[in-house]
């Protein structure tokens, strides 16, 4: 079974019978999966970051729970999207985890309104030699 797949269950157990599950008990009793894109190899792209400097100024987000999180830039990624040029900015937190959060044509269409996310919890985001990262974008979550 391909990762991005078996992910995709794991998701959809978690959903279905884990306490910690957003769904209340009625709803993981009817839940049977997500809605996901077909996997797309040319959503998996290799980038070179440009690194903002070390003493970056943090920022604080507010988290789909309500909570805060505290992240600084840490670098600006360029790359092309069926021929136009998109740039996105890379967050880190205290512990150097990398959060990616965007938003696309599917924002409050076919996805949440407020964007999507890329975190390196998943395989979404994989540091690589220098300042290069591989991003999966069937790994985004909403």
């Amino acid at each position: 079974m391909g990762q991005l797949k078996q992910f995709r269950q794991e998701i959809d157990e978690f959903m279905r019978h884990h306490p910690q599950s957003p769904l209340g008990h009625d709803q993981q009793h009817k839940f049977t999966t997500l809605s996901y894109y077909d996997n797309n190899e040319s959503l998996i792209i290799d980038v070179e970051v440009q690194r903002f400097s070390e003493d970056e100024p943090t920022v604080v987000m507010e988290t789909s729970t309500g909570d805060q999180a505290e992240y600084r830039r840490w670098g600006k990624i360029i790359f092309d999207v069926e021929g136009s040029e998109a740039s996105l900015v890379v967050y880190a937190d205290n512990q150097g985890e990398f959060f990616l959060p965007f938003k696309d044509s599917t924002n409050g269409k076919e996805t949440y309104g407020a964007g999507r996310y890329m975190d390196d919890h998943r395989p979404a985001i994989q540091p690589l030699a220098g300042d290069r990262l591989r991003l999966d974008f069937n790994y985004a979550y909403n």
